[in-house]
């Protein structure tokens, strides 16, 4: 019987309410906080929490899912650098998979080949331009990756074996 989800709630609205303390006082020291991607790395830490103190595994995955995109857009607005979002969020998806992995003994393939796919769309433009200094093209992976996208994911809904 799963628990009720009592302590993400909780972990929510206490990070939300002291969100919106911090706004309502205009701590000069979170300034640049107050907007939507802490919420999301609020929600993700809930999640987080939930999914490890509440020994409830399957809530790890959103967890890194929304606590990475926010932590990622508040990186790129500081920062002022801009990252591929395709290829963070499939990296997202690979540590969420490999930290799930970690308590279920499931997804380990598919973590291995979600970091394989996103380090390909965080490193494509200097893997091209070493090529072409090279002589080598491969601007065909260019429109290829939306088709090995499908079959990969027809690989997974048909063909994979389930346990």
């Amino acid at each position: 019987m799963k628990k009720p989800p009592y302590l993400l709630s909780g972990i929510i609205l206490f990070g939300f309410g002291i969100y919106f303390l911090l706004q309502y006082y205009q701590l000069s020291l979170f300034q640049g906080f107050y907007s939507w991607p802490t919420l999301f790395v609020i929600v993700g830490i809930a999640f987080l929490v939930n999914g490890y103190a509440g020994k409830d595994y399957s809530f790890i995955f959103p967890g890194v899912l929304l606590t990475g995109i926010g932590l990622h857009f508040h990186i790129t607005q500081h920062l002022a650098v801009t990252i591929d979002i395709s290829g963070i969020f499939l990296l997202l998806i690979s540590i969420g998979l490999f930290l799930t992995y970690v308590k279920t003994g499931n997804g380990l393939f598919q973590g291995i080949l979600f970091l394989a796919i996103s380090l390909l769309l965080l490193f494509f433009d200097k893997l091209k331009e070493g090529l072409l200094k090279n002589g080598q093209s491969i601007a065909w992976i260019d429109q290829a990756w939306p088709y090995l996208f499908i079959v990969f994911g027809l690989y997974f809904l048909f063909f994979h074996k389930r346990k």
